[in-house]
């Protein structure tokens, strides 16, 4: 089939003036850019996970402070704004201050500093990385008041490097301290501050006296400034998603289904729109195939051992309540996960409760819990994935055959001949296996799926297939069964096409595989 060009894609482009002299594909973020500089606050702080679109909004920004009034034809922002005035902009690119001593964070600083200073015509006149960014900011005032524009991307790079070494993470806390003095220092020089990162440190620890900084985080305001949301997929890309249904064959809705299910999924207030992961969306359009893109773009191994020494399974993270304090918290005064984990993108707003202030956390998308479940596999032994790839072939056969006799052997032997140590010996532990060894596949499977009359453990969908299982550890799988119809488990599929099957599965302590099970048509 030939291939259809919509539009020509900016995968790993990040740069706003490369993107549009290229006539890339822009989702328009400007309005958000304009609200921003015209709302009446001057430092702001936005948090979003990695490949989110963060360094393409701080370029955005620095064009639109730059008065560079070409770039933004066509765009909201040309109808919003009538001064453009220019100002100069100090922009502290930290995703390459990657170090793993001091002396190397104080040389790597040392080289972003000097590149600005010769930007701007500016003597090194201090060791200092944070009286050398004071000098850069009056210089470029030039004694105007409120004229400079400083852009912090990736603020937290220097620390997420070390964040697994409590005592170098505290040395490099004072240094990245030091340098942003300025920023509350020089107020008097500066039109506008940002910084952008993925993680939340504190302004005790960082920010030192920058009690001026409003984290917009979780404003629903800006919940869509990063990103690309519902809309703007049914919208300005629907074109695109269009051309990737006929390379795949199937239809428009199906296409839109899929990246949803993919991509989708991701809130970053109480009320907030759907949001897509940007780099995975792209990629799937400019590759033309749905695909784990985000997740293969980086291993969070340390993130892996803090799920793992926690003791927590990938069915624990799935309707986790908290608080906002919970979750939205300086990670280095974090005493469980969840902060890393939410603030990472692993883990996102699935709901709110309003009157009790009280937010659900769950996996956002198939995307990132496959990658998860794959993840804590392979975290789980040498081979444990690879040695099995045969076995997870047929099983997805199996499935998707409807032989669900055959699928349920397959699971037995599996789990009796290898050392599969992750979860817990009882029958959550087996469910998260049963879980993982699906998800794998790519098969949908929903845990502790609720109904009017109790919680399904398992329910899973393949090709027209629909399984209900129960699961019960070393208890008779009739009794299983009979909590399916005793529930009436299947009355919220029983409406919908599909073949409907039910299953009551038993899991022995003893083996800790399966040791009987009993399948009934629905």
């Amino acid at each position: 089939m030939a291939r259809e060009l919509v539009n020509r894609y900016p995968v790993g482009v990040q740069s706003f003036d490369d993107i549009r002299r290229r006539d890339l594909v822009y989702v328009d973020k400007t309005a958000y850019v304009w609200d921003l500089a015209h709302q009446g606050g001057k430092a702001f702080f936005l948090s979003r996970p990695r490949r989110f679109g963060k360094s393409l909004l701080l370029s955005t920004m620095q064009a639109y402070f730059e008065g560079r009034r070409e770039l933004f034809e066509g765009l909201a922002i040309e109808g919003l704004e009538a001064e453009w005035e220019a100002s100069p902009v100090i922009r502290l690119d930290m995703s390459v201050v990657k170090a793993t001593s001091v002396e190397g964070l104080m040389r790597l600083l040392d080289s972003l500093l000097r590149g600005l200073e010769e930007q701007f015509g500016l003597e090194r006149a201090d060791d200092m990385p944070g009286s050398r960014l004071a000098a850069l900011i009056r210089h470029a005032a030039a004694g105007r008041l409120a004229s400079v524009v400083v852009l912090v991307d990736e603020y937290d790079a220097p620390l997420l490097n070390v964040i697994d070494d409590e005592d170098l993470l505290a040395r490099f806390r004072q240094v990245m301290r030091e340098l942003y003095v300025p920023l509350k220092a020089c107020d008097e020089h500066l039109r506008f501050v940002f910084l952008a990162g993925i993680t939340k440190f504190s302004q005790l620890s960082i920010f030192s006296e920058l009690n001026n900084l409003s984290n917009i985080s979780m404003e629903p305001r800006y919940a869509g400034i990063c990103g690309i949301t519902e809309s703007e997929l049914r919208g300005q890309l629907a074109p695109d998603v269009a051309a990737l249904a006929n390379r795949l064959g199937i239809g428009a809705e199906e296409t839109f289904d899929r990246l949803k299910a993919y991509f989708d999924g991701y809130h970053f207030c109480g009320d907030s729109p759907d949001v897509y992961n940007p780099f995975s969306l792209v990629s799937a359009f400019a590759r033309e195939r749905i695909g784990s893109y985000w997740f293969a773009s980086g291993t969070p191994s340390s993130l892996l051992r803090l799920v793992s020494a926690r003791g927590w399974q990938i069915v624990d993270l799935e309707g986790r309540q908290a608080l906002e304090t919970s979750f939205d918290v300086p990670i280095e005064s974090m005493d469980t996960p969840l902060p890393m984990l939410y603030q990472s993108g692993y883990l996102t707003i699935k709901g709110y409760d309003p009157e009790a202030t009280v937010y659900t956390l769950g996996i956002p998308n198939t995307e990132v819990s496959r990658g998860l479940a794959e993840g804590l596999v392979r975290l789980s032994g040498p081979g444990a994935f690879d040695e099995h790839s045969t076995f997870l072939i047929k099983l997805a056969r199996d499935l998707r055959e409807g032989d669900l006799e055959s699928a349920l052997g397959r699971i037995r032997a599996y789990l009796a001949g290898i050392p599969y140590h992750l979860g817990s010996r009882d029958e959550r532990g087996f469910q998260t296996k049963f879980y993982l060894i699906l998800d794998l596949l790519g098969i949908q499977i929903d845990t502790e799926f609720r109904t009017a009359t109790g919680r399904v453990d398992a329910v899973v969908r393949s090709r027209g297939n629909i399984y209900v299982f129960e699961f019960k550890y070393d208890r008779p799988a009739t009794e299983a069964l009979a909590q399916i119809d005793a529930k009436g488990y299947l009355v919220p599929f029983s409406a919908g096409e599909g073949h409907l099957v039910k299953a009551g599965v038993s899991f022995s302590g003893e083996t800790q595989t399966i040791s009987e099970w009993v399948i009934s048509e629905g």
